[in-house]
């Protein structure tokens, strides 16, 4: 009996949590960032906002569109070529000996059904001829 060896798929869930981890901690930080600027704004007796009050919300908001985009390449399926290789890296091969009697049992195969069609080409060959008068 030939042996087997199984191979087990690798799990990237491990990187897809700490990627999933670092787009919520930015997520978080940006929102603590609008939250100050929001109380700053509240509490000054101006209601013009300062630039710097400006610059932290840009920061926030640019914070939160790249932990977005974070989110939506992480959700994203792999490519084609990118899961084709993983699938290939899941298959079990066989070995030499076990891949010889394959290779065999096909060309056997295929011979037998040749000889099978040549067998009934040569048959229909001479019901042809015999009914349409040939020689």
């Amino acid at each position: 009996m030939a042996n087997v060896t199984r191979i087990k798929a690798k799990d990237d869930s491990t990187s897809k949590k700490s990627a999933k981890k670092s787009a919520k901690n930015e997520v978080e930080e940006a929102e603590v960032i609008e939250r100050k600027v929001r109380v700053k704004a509240k509490n000054s007796s101006n209601k013009k906002v300062s630039k710097t009050e400006q610059k932290a919300a840009r920061k926030a908001a640019k914070a939160e569109k790249k932990a977005d985009r974070k989110k939506a390449k992480a959700a994203k399926e792999p490519g084609y070529f990118r899961g084709a290789f993983q699938e290939l890296r899941q298959v079990r091969w066989p070995d030499r000996k076990s891949t010889w009697k394959m290779v065999l049992s096909v060309v056997v195969y295929v011979v037998i059904i040749a000889v099978f069609i040549m067998l009934l080409d040569a048959l229909f060959t001479f019901l042809f001829n015999q009914l349409l008068g040939g020689n």
